[in-house]
C-alpha cells in the first residue's frame, strides 16, 4: 500500500513542497557557510514550520554558529518561506 505524503512534504497547489522550498534557501545559504569552512544540512521540516538543521565542519563548536543560525539562516528562511516559524540546530 502506498503511503500518503507527509503534509509538509506535499506540493502546494501546483508548487514545490514546504521542504523543497526550505531546501532551496538552505542551498543558497550553503556557499557562504562553506566559505568559512563549515557546511549545513537540512534535517527536518515539521508541519508547524519548525526547521532543524545540522552544522558540519568548522561550524561544529564555533561560538558564532548560534548567531549564524538565528540571524543568517532563520531570518533568510522566514523571509523566503513564510511558513517557517523557527530554526533549531539538530544534534
Amino acid at each position: 500500500m502506498k503511503q500518503a505524503a507527509h503534509p509538509s512534504h506535499a506540493p502546494t497547489a501546483g508548487g514545490p513542497s514546504l521542504r523543497d522550498r526550505v531546501q532551496r534557501v538552505i542551498d543558497a545559504i550553503r556557499p557562504a557557510v562553506q566559505n568559512d569552512g563549515g557546511d549545513l544540512e537540512l534535517v527536518e521540516v515539521t508541519d508547524a514550520g519548525l526547521v532543524r538543521v545540522r552544522f558540519h565542519g568548522a561550524c561544529v563548536g564555533c561560538p558564532s554558529s548560534a548567531m549564524t543560525l538565528k540571524i543568517g539562516i532563520e531570518r533568510n528562511l522566514k523571509q523566503h518561506v513564510p511558513e517557517v516559524t523557527e530554526v533549531q540546530a539538530a544534534n
